[in-house]
């Protein structure tokens, strides 16, 4: 049985830079000790839980067994905790009334600024840190906890979320405006199968819809695509010609509007989600993240642009 009260920090963060590092070396370089120090510490922490917590491979690079990848999780959570509370003491001290981290799914990026900056202007004693990152980069920031609320689409499966739906969130097939599907009459399956799609990375819901909307198309047959990794860059993809994509309707309108993108209007499309603010089933509301939440349901519609963007994708 390991002795929980012989755990130090030093320890901890030495087989955490390691598993990061790769090497010994490497991961004191980057803790400013010595290589001795770190396999001390190490030798340690293995010692008390009875078991190895690295693994060494043929190139010679550490890393996580199964039972230290639990003590690094577990590490990361405890230190999300504690890093929470040393910033919640610091707003006490300058008195500010409270903190809320607000994670925004990339595809959200572009009316989230908009939602930080109407909170701050309505209740400026509440600091608002926005964390960005792709559906799985906020379903592990809920987590590890280090993520208070969050706008997505559909709520994940686990950890287990209290959800509120925001508003739609349609997601549009978009070329450059010169593309022959660009308003044919009527546009086919096999027409829209024949296209090299660019997409999304692995991880990002955006991606997963659009291949499970070819999927069901093509009923198993194989599609051309290229994987990218960002909106940004497959918008630019997109009017250059180097092919389609099937993207949320909020990271386009601008460009829809200025004409530098056009709309595929095809069956089943647009295709139709909805937007969610939802938090941790298990997480206690502080005042500040109760009134972050009420401000982002109650005016979710103008947060979101949700009436411009249903407008401009829908058919005439």
């Amino acid at each position: 049985m390991s002795n929980l009260k012989a755990l130090t920090f030093k320890q901890l963060r030495a087989l955490v830079s390691v598993a990061e590092y790769g090497t010994i070396a490497a991961a004191a370089d980057s803790l400013s000790l010595s290589s001795p120090a770190v396999h001390s510490q190490l030798k340690i922490l293995e010692e008390n839980f009875g078991t190895p917590l690295l693994d060494r491979d043929v190139s010679g690079q550490f890393h996580a067994t199964q039972e230290g990848r639990i003590l690094i999780d577990a590490f990361e959570k405890a230190w999300g905790s504690l890093s929470r509370a040393a910033e919640d003491i610091e707003a006490v001290r300058r008195g500010a009334a409270g903190r809320v981290a607000l994670g925004v799914v990339s595809t959200g990026k572009y009316f989230a600024p908009g939602i930080v900056a109407r909170l701050k202007a309505m209740h400026s004693e509440i600091e608002i840190r926005l964390i960005v990152g792709n559906r799985n980069e906020i379903i592990e920031g809920l987590e590890a906890e280090r993520i208070d609320i969050a706008v997505m689409g559909r709520p994940p499966r686990q950890p287990d979320v209290t959800a509120e739906p925001l508003g739609p969130h349609p997601h549009v097939l978009i070329a450059k405006p010169d593309h022959p599907l660009v308003g044919a009459g009527k546009v086919s399956k096999a027409d829209i199968l024949g296209q090299h799609f660019i997409m999304r990375e692995e991880g990002s819901g955006t991606r997963i819809l659009a291949m499970r909307f070819l999927d069901r198309l093509g009923q198993g047959k194989v599609y051309d695509f290229t994987e990218m990794g960002s909106n940004e860059t497959i918008k630019q993809s997109v009017i250059a010609g180097l092919g389609v994509a099937l993207l949320s309707a909020h990271t386009v309108i601008d460009e829809l509007r200025a004409g530098r993108l056009a709309l595929i209007r095809a069956g089943g499309l647009p295709i139709m989600r909805h937007w969610f603010v939802l938090h941790r089933s298990d997480l206690r509301l502080t005042g500040a993240m109760q009134t972050v939440w009420n401000e982002i349901r109650n005016h979710a519609v103008d947060m979101i642009r949700s009436e411009e963007v249903s407008e401009m994708v829908s058919d005439h």
